[in-house]
């Protein structure tokens, strides 16, 4: 069975997408077989792939909403599969407000196509409301990407929160994988303190090694690439190659 990790943290800014997008491509790059799953309204995962969602004629709201099988709205996108995030997915939360067994709408759209891969990776949006909910639920893990900064720890801790609701509730075997230090300055003595006392405080393992700041995560998906296609050289880039290694090592 593949590995379903829902990559998330309710606090915007932090590199999320970033880290989806880069996992994805270093984990292709191994052999693996991908599946992006953009639950994101932005649908910034879509665009960093080079899908416009603004001209689709499917997404992933249409598997929500009109029962619309995944296999017919999943994308190529060169190596890897995609489920589209569309703006529309903004009201698929009041959508699913109304029905029964909400909780468990992504794990139902997943299950017709998830043996098809390896690894699926779930980009959840910036809240924990439904569609964050339905992803956990819907996972066998969760990754969580954190800025060193005192707000990003504080919503690492309400996120936490939500996991264990979640175990209660919906899916008693969820794990939390660890946390990936993002946007990391190595100079800044409050940026080695947050990830000392997340450690230290939460129980969490904090993943190994911490990707740094740099303007290269910004161009490489404005120009339509991953960052190992922009810059494979960077810092970043062997980051996230040594995490795909970690994760692999630990699944």
């Amino acid at each position: 069975m593949p590995r379903v990790i829902a990559v998330a943290n309710q606090k915007g800014g932090v590199a999320k997408t970033t880290t989806v997008h880069a996992l994805e491509s270093a984990w292709a790059s191994l052999g693996d077989r991908v599946l992006l799953v953009d639950l994101d309204p932005q649908a910034c995962l879509t665009s960093s792939v080079g899908v416009e969602p603004e001209i689709l004629e499917l997404s992933l709201h249409d598997c929500f909403v009109r029962a619309v099988p995944a296999a017919d709205v999943r994308m190529k996108v060169g190596d890897i599969g995609l489920l589209p995030a569309s703006i529309e997915l903004a009201g698929t939360e009041v959508h699913l407000l109304g029905r029964t067994g909400r909780e468990f709408a992504l794990r139902k759209v997943l299950e017709p196509i998830r043996a098809d891969y390896d690894v699926v990776l779930i980009d959840c949006p910036p809240s924990l409301g439904v569609l964050t909910i339905t992803a956990l639920t819907a996972s066998d893990e969760v990754l969580i990407p954190m800025q060193c900064e005192a707000l990003s720890q504080r919503g690492v801790t309400q996120l936490i929160d939500t996991i264990t609701d979640v175990r209660e509730f919906t899916n008693p075997s969820l794990r939390i994988t660890g946390v990936v230090a993002t946007m990391f300055d190595g100079r800044t003595l409050e940026g080695r303190r947050v990830l000392e006392d997340v450690a230290a405080k939460s129980g969490l393992t904090v993943l190994e090694p911490p990707v740094p700041r740099s303007v290269r995560f910004a161009e490489a998906p404005a120009a339509g690439q991953s960052i190992f296609e922009f810059a494979p050289r960077h810092p970043g880039a062997e980051a996230y190659r040594r995490l795909v290694q970690t994760l692999r090592e630990t699944g």
